[in-house]
């Protein structure tokens, strides 16, 4: 049994914290929020004093072939490889009495007609996971069976195998079920080292693992930036939308996403500025047109809350790992952070030395 101190208890420091204390490790996890609930909806970081984790305002998508649309193949092989370990995971949590947290039941692809072009394009790139499916073209009444409230005319495609996870739901059970481990709320990290975290007091942790998932709190010694995203939650009574839906844009990349209570969640823009202000009148517009235009039942929705939030990114906008001995820092997962955390987790735990036996999570 090894002593582990968490810098973070975002996607990856609550997935780290739950996986290393079920392989039997001494687990301690920091992080500046108030507690593991998640904040009050609709309202944004400064409201609360603090930010928090970015992983609260996804939405969700398991969608590795979707998002080649404007990842790395490498992201989309992560994500593909995350499915069946998000599977197996929301299946563990969901045995300690979380509602069903994981859903695969494939997602859509969706155009208007003038933007066959585009479509074709983006197609082209989903080549690029072969151990994947190819997409399925669906016609008029293909799509219609799957989901009949969205417009008739549009070009579809159904990406098999891909899904979604709930975010606020995911984070708390994975705090809640992380047996054992040591919660340090209200704790700032502001440094972290080989074997040791530094605290805000100017105390420190000796660890034998010392693990930095901080995303932006990390800075500067990750180099990092936040790429702004927007989202809109809608309560629509009576919008049938099974899967997650995404909307190829000539200036977003549009989704629609159902959720339990009648919700759906649309998002997400991707602004490079760091203001943590709430959504902006111009990306509101722009995400709720591009959603009413494939499920025009939505016209009658009410707008429930919009939220903002910062992913971190690195300059490439690919994952970043660093490990030496006692240290792994895991960062800048952009906006992929559940679509890619289980697989990246197993490499970076590899990588550094402390692999499990076995592929599958705990």
């Amino acid at each position: 049994m090894a002593r582990i101190g968490i810098a973070g208890a975002g996607v990856l420091g609550r997935l780290l914290a739950w996986w290393l204390a079920r392989d039997g490790h001494d687990v301690t996890v920091f992080d500046p929020a108030d507690g593991p609930l998640p904040p009050v909806q609709g309202r944004v970081a400064p409201a609360l004093g603090r930010p928090h984790a970015a992983g609260f305002t996804a939405a969700g998508m398991l969608s590795p072939l979707a998002e080649l649309d404007g990842a790395e193949p490498a992201v989309a092989r992560l994500g593909w490889r995350s499915l069946p370990l998000w599977r197996a995971i929301g299946q563990r949590l969901r045995e300690g009495g979380a509602p069903e947290l994981v859903r695969t039941e494939g997602s859509l692809l969706l155009a208007h007609g003038s933007d066959r072009g585009s479509a074709q394009r983006t197609l082209a790139r989903l080549s690029a996971v072969a151990e994947a499916p190819a997409p399925q073209p669906l016609d008029a009444a293909a799509l219609r069976e799957l989901e009949p409230a969205l417009a008739p005319g549009l070009l579809a495609w159904l990406l098999p195998g891909e899904g979604q996870l709930l975010p606020r739901e995911s984070l708390q059970a994975l705090a809640e079920q992380a047996d054992g481990v040591r919660w340090r709320w209200d704790t700032r990290v502001e440094a972290v080292h080989p074997g040791r975290l530094q605290l805000a007091d100017g105390s420190g942790f000796a660890a034998d693992l010392a693990i930095d998932t901080r995303g932006l709190g990390a800075r500067p010694e990750v180099p990092l930036r936040g790429v702004r995203g927007e989202v809109v939650w809608l309560h629509a009574p009576g919008v049938r939308l099974q899967r997650p839906v995404r909307l190829l844009h000539p200036r977003h990349r549009v989704y629609l996403v159902p959720r339990p209570g009648e919700r759906i969640v649309i998002g997400a823009s991707e602004i490079e500025s760091e203001d943590r202000s709430p959504v902006s009148l111009r990306s509101a517009l722009e995400l709720m047109s591009a959603a009413h235009s494939v499920l025009p039942e939505l016209a009658e929705a009410r707008i429930d809350h919009l939220e903002t939030n910062l992913r971190p990114a690195c300059a490439d906008h690919l994952p970043c790992v660093e490990h030496a001995p006692g240290l792994l820092r895991i960062n800048g997962l952009f906006r992929h952070g559940w679509m890619i955390a289980p697989a990246l987790v197993q490499d970076a735990l590899a990588a550094a030395g402390w692999a499990r036996n076995g592929e599958s999570p705990p």
